[in-house]
C-alpha cells in the first residue's frame, strides 16, 4: 500500500466508525471495539478487548519498539460519542457521509478521527514491517463522555499492568490549527487541562400547597443559588502555558495582551477567543434543573447540576467560591471529579510533535495551550504518565472547529485527516 492509499484509507475507517452508533447514554462500544480489533488483526497486530461493563468495551494492543528498554508511549482515544438529535443536523449524524470535502457525523472530531488516523498509521507500519523507536501501548477506550467509569478508570484499576511502563501519553484535543490570518497559523499542543467537578446543588424548604404563602420555598432558594453561580465572574489567573500562548500572539496581533483586559482583545484572536477566555479563570455553568412533582405542590427539595471547571492549583478556591455563592440551605455534592493537569512545553516528545508538524507545514507555529474540557488524561496522569493532547489537523481558516465538539453538523475535512496521518507517522517514527 502506498502512502497515498493509506491517506485514503483513513476516510473509510472514520466513516465506518461513525456508522456504528456508540452514543454514550444508550449504546455499547462493543461493535466499534470489534471493528477496531478486526482492523488490527487484518495486519497481524494482536489486541484484546476488555469490558468494564457488559458491552462497554476497551481495545488494547502493544506494538513492540526497536528499544524495549525505554518506557512505553501510551496512545489513547475513546470510542463513545455524545448524543445527536438527527432533526438538528444537515445529514444523518451516524451516516459517516463524505460530502463537500469533509467526513460528517457524530464523532468526526470527538474523537473517531484520531482513532482512524492512529489505525491507519499502525496498519501501514504493519504492512511495511516498520517499528516505532520504543514500545507503543494503544488503547481505544469506552465511556469517556460519561466519566470513564467503564473505560480508563476501570481499566487502570483492574489492569494497571497494561500501563505500568508508560512514561508519556498522547490523546485528544491538541495539535489542530487555528488561523489568525493567511500568515499566522497556530497549532495548539495541549499541555494542560482544567480540572472537573460535576456537582449537585440541593436546596431544601418547607413543602405545602401552592396556593399558600411559602417564604421557605426550596425552588426559590435553588433558583437564587443557580443565578448567583451562573452569573458570577471568577477572578483571572494566568497559568504558564496560557502566558506562553499570549506571548506568541502579541507580535501577531500587534498589541500587548493583558489577561485582566481580555474582553477588549479577545475579538481580535478569532477562533482562539473562546478557548483563551475560558483558560483565564475558573468556571461554573448550570446544566440541569429538577424540582417538584405536581403543579400545585411546593416541593421540599429542588436540585440542579453545575459543570464546574478549575485551573491547576485552583480547586480549593473554586469550592470556596461555590459554597459562598450557593448560600444557606443549599448543599453541594461532587458527582464526578477529575484533577487539573499541567506539564511543561519542553522535552524530546514536544520536540517530536513540533518537528512533525513543521515538516508538513513549515509556516505553522506550534504553541502550548490549556484544554478547558477534560479527557482520559485525567485518569492516566495520576499514574505518573506525562500527558499531552496531540491529534494533529490542519484546518481551514474559516472553520469554527471548537464549536464542532458536541455540536451539530460535526465534520472534519478529508485533507485535514490526511495531514494528520502524515504528522502522526512522522511523530511516532521519532517518539
Amino acid at each position: 500500500m502506498t502512502e497515498n492509499d493509506g491517506e485514503l484509507e483513513v476516510v473509510g475507517i472514520l466513516s465506518d466508525l461513525i456508522r456504528i452508533d456508540t452514543t454514550s447514554t444508550r449504546r455499547p462500544e462493543r461493535p466499534a471495539a470489534e471493528l477496531v480489533a478486526q482492523l488490527l488483526d487484518e495486519v497481524g497486530i494482536e489486541s484484546r478487548i476488555y469490558e468494564g461493563e457488559p458491552g462497554r468495551s476497551n481495545v488494547v494492543a502493544r506494538i513492540a519498539g526497536e528499544d524495549p528498554t525505554r518506557p512505553a508511549l501510551l496512545v489513547h482515544g475513546h470510542l463513545d460519542v455524545v448524543p445527536a438529535e438527527a432533526d438538528e443536523w444537515s445529514v444523518d449524524p451516524f451516516s459517516g457521509e463524505v460530502a463537500d470535502g469533509c467526513v460528517w457525523g457524530r464523532g468526526a472530531v470527538d474523537m473517531k478521527d484520531m482513532d482512524a488516523m492512529v489505525l491507519t498509521v499502525l496498519r501501514r507500519w504493519a504492512r511495511e514491517g516498520r517499528k516505532p523507536p520504543r514500545d507503543l501501548v494503544i488503547a481505544f477506550l469506552a465511556d469517556e463522555e460519561m466519566g470513564s467509569v467503564a473505560g480508563s478508570r476501570w481499566l487502570t484499576s483492574k489492569h494497571p499492568e497494561i500501563f505500568a511502563d508508560c512514561s508519556e501519553a498522547i490523546g485528544e484535543v491538541g495539535g489542530f490549527s487555528v488561523s489568525l490570518d493567511d500568515q499566522a497559523r497556530l497549532y495548539l499542543l495541549q499541555t494542560a487541562e482544567k480540572g472537573l467537578a460535576w456537582m449537585r446543588l440541593r436546596a431544601t424548604g418547607r413543602p405545602g400547597h401552592g396556593a399558600m404563602d411559602h417564604p421557605d420555598n426550596a425552588v426559590v432558594r435553588l433558583a437564587a443559588a443557580v443565578t448567583r453561580i451562573g452569573s458570577y465572574r471568577f477572578p483571572t489567573s494566568v497559568r504558564p502555558e496560557v502566558r506562553a500562548l499570549l506571548d506568541e500572539l502579541e507580535p501577531l496581533i500587534g498589541r500587548s495582551l493583558d489577561p485582566c483586559d481580555a474582553q477588549e482583545w479577545l475579538p481580535e484572536v478569532g477562533g482562539l477567543a473562546r478557548i483563551l477566555g475560558a483558560s483565564l479563570r475558573n468556571s461554573a455553568n448550570p446544566t440541569r434543573l429538577d424540582a417538584g412533582y405536581q403543579n400545585n405542590v411546593v416541593p421540599s427539595s429542588a436540585e440542579a447540576v453545575i459543570d464546574a471547571r478549575f485551573l491547576p492549583g485552583q480547586e480549593a478556591e473554586l469550592m470556596a467560591d461555590l459554597r459562598m455563592l450557593a448560600g444557606d440551605g443549599v448543599d453541594l455534592e461532587v458527582l464526578t471529579h477529575g484533577p487539573a493537569l499541567e506539564t511543561e512545553f519542553s522535552g524530546s516528545l514536544v520536540d517530536a510533535m513540533c518537528s512533525a508538524i513543521l515538516a508538513e507545514d513549515p509556516q505553522g507555529i506550534p504553541v502550548p495551550y490549556m484544554l478547558t474540557g477534560g479527557t482520559d488524561a485525567k485518569v492516566f496522569s495520576p499514574m505518573g504518565i506525562r500527558c499531552f493532547g496531540f491529534a494533529p489537523l490542519r484546518l481551514p481558516a474559516e472553520l469554527d472547529f471548537p464549536s464542532l465538539f458536541h455540536g451539530i453538523d460535526e465534520r472534519v475535512p478529508v485533507d485535514a485527516l490526511q495531514f494528520g496521518v502524515r504528522v502522526l507517522d512522522r511523530f511516532l517514527a521519532r517518539c
